[in-house]
């Protein structure tokens, strides 16, 4: 997922994130990534419309939106 989280700030690609946040609930979130560290990331989302910290083991899927 790391990966893919990189890519995404070089091409500037937006994302549909599914995530599993800290409830065990489970969010489709839309996401332009900001930073990537090792452990979390940093994104814009758009269904909170603000910055947002999120842990990479989180996350079941992520799909380009085009």
């Amino acid at each position: 997922m790391r990966n893919e989280l990189l890519k995404s700030i070089k091409f500037g690609d937006i994302l549909e994130m599914i995530y599993v946040d800290a409830n065990d609930g489970i969010s489709k979130r839309r996401i332009k990534v900001l930073q990537v560290g090792e452990v979390s990331f940093r994104a814009y989302c758009y269904l909170r419309k603000s910055n947002r910290t999120f842990r990479i083991d989180n996350i079941l899927a992520l799909i380009p939106v085009t």
